[in-house]
């Protein structure tokens, strides 16, 4: 079964430091990622089955560079969550390369 995972977080660097730790703990996958606040508030969004998505946001939640603003992990999303993690995914790969 499908899960997504989030984690929402200040800064753009300890977003890209949770997301390693997320990867590096368990087998999930990077979904895509929401810029808010100019990058002030960013949330990453990972994918797997519910046990490795559960591990790898707690993981990233104990040992995150800072205070995290939310996390969640929901198992087997609705088809309109798939929905919307598709839009961003379509936004990200129209913005410019960096």
């Amino acid at each position: 079964m499908k899960s997504l995972g989030f984690i929402e977080i200040p800064t753009v660097a300890a977003a890209i430091y949770a997301l390693d730790t997320m990867c590096k703990t368990a087998e999930v996958e990077f979904v895509t990622w929401e810029r808010k606040m100019g990058g002030r508030l960013v949330t990453v969004v990972v994918q797997g089955d519910v046990a490795a998505v559960t591990q790898a946001v707690e993981a990233a939640a104990k040992n995150a560079i800072k205070p995290l603003a939310a996390h969640a992990v929901i198992a087997n999303p609705h088809e309109e969550i798939w929905r919307m993690i598709a839009i961003s995914q379509e936004k990200l790969k129209e913005s410019p390369a960096i």
